[in-house]
């Protein structure tokens, strides 16, 4: 085995470990359906904030304005999704440059061999490699979840009366839940009413979730577009093909529903909406289609709120995805 004798090597071995081990760290894998992004819409409470729920404590993230959604996303698949995907892409990218630019000038003074914070000309170079590298850590470590956790500013707080529903539970408890819901609908939206939700409901939104995943995962269109509104499909689309022209597939597996309730459930305009906070657990990962590697991802537990829409009149079967946020 070739042993690194000199110093120069050394430190070039601890840099170039160093830059992989900050990397895995900013890289977000986000291969399920959504990208991580909030998109879609919530009829007249696309605007509002769902109410908290015990599986969702957090307020969700606003969904994107109207003129940052998709009203023609099925007569243009292909165009679908730019705009939310625009901002998050720019946030990661500007993270990146920010690590990249960072790491550049401390690895120069590792190598240089006048310590890692002497690029820069900071005073910190003389303090020893272990301090540096985890204060680097930790800098950027801190940053990334500053931005993945940030709040809305500006949202409506949740319903003070709203009587919160486990999924799965008695039809009853639902019913309370949409009857104590606010019923402030937008202007010119029609009037909105509270919605009972059933146990049969329940069963269909744990079901889509994991469906919605499943085609995502096989980048089937056609399940997607059965599965989602022509909004949400074209959001799924557009990400599939993004990923198609970056050589990477997203590989989509273990997806169970560990803990949900329902937010909020309402009727307007000839439509029914439900709103419902899951964690799950997944193992989502991206591949690189060439050599198989996976570029990034693995097990993890994620929370969010998924809108569901279906026509009056409707069986629990009629429900399709209208809107994802993250909570």
């Amino acid at each position: 085995m070739m042993r690194l004798s000199s110093p120069l090597a050394r430190r070039a071995a601890t840099a170039f470990a160093l830059f992989a081990a900050v990397s895995l760290t900013a890289g977000d894998a986000f291969a399920r359906a959504g990208g991580g992004k909030s998109s879609g819409s919530r009829g007249s409470y696309s605007r509002q904030a769902p109410p908290a729920t015990d599986t969702a404590p957090r307020q969700a993230q606003p969904l994107p304005s109207p003129g940052m959604s998709q009203p023609s996303a099925a007569a243009r698949p292909g165009m679908a999704g730019a705009a939310q995907a625009a901002q998050p892409s720019r946030m990661r990218s500007m993270m990146t440059g920010l690590a990249a630019g960072f790491l550049g000038a401390g690895l120069f003074g590792l190598l240089s061999g006048s310590g890692f914070f002497s690029g820069m000309g900071s005073l910190l170079g003389i303090l020893g490699m272990i301090v540096q590298v985890a204060l680097v850590f930790f800098i950027v470590r801190w940053a990334i979840n500053m931005f993945r956790n940030r709040k809305a500013a500006v949202a409506a707080g949740p319903s003070p009366g709203l009587e919160r529903q486990a999924m799965g539970a008695a039809p009853q408890a639902a019913a309370m839940a949409g009857g104590s819901m606010g019923l402030n609908a937008a202007p010119g939206r029609g009037e909105v009413a509270p919605l009972q939700i059933e146990e049969r409901d329940f069963n269909a939104f744990e079901r889509l979730l994991g469906e919605v995943q499943d085609a995502y995962s096989r980048g089937d269109r056609t399940a997607l577009n059965v599965r989602a509104t022509p909004e949400m499909a074209a959001i799924f689309v557009h990400d599939i093909d993004e990923d198609e022209k970056r050589g990477v597939r997203n590989q989509i597996n273990g997806v169970k529903l560990l803990q949900g309730d329902l937010s909020e459930a309402w009727r307007e305009n000839g439509a029914e909406f439900a709103t419902v906070a899951m964690r799950y657990a997944i193992n989502d990962t991206k591949i690189d289609k060439a050599s198989g590697r996976v570029i990034e991802g693995g097990p993890e537990e994620v929370t969010e709120l998924w809108t569901f829409i279906r026509r009056p009149g409707e069986t629990s079967e009629g429900w399709k995805l209208s809107a994802i946020q993250q909570a």
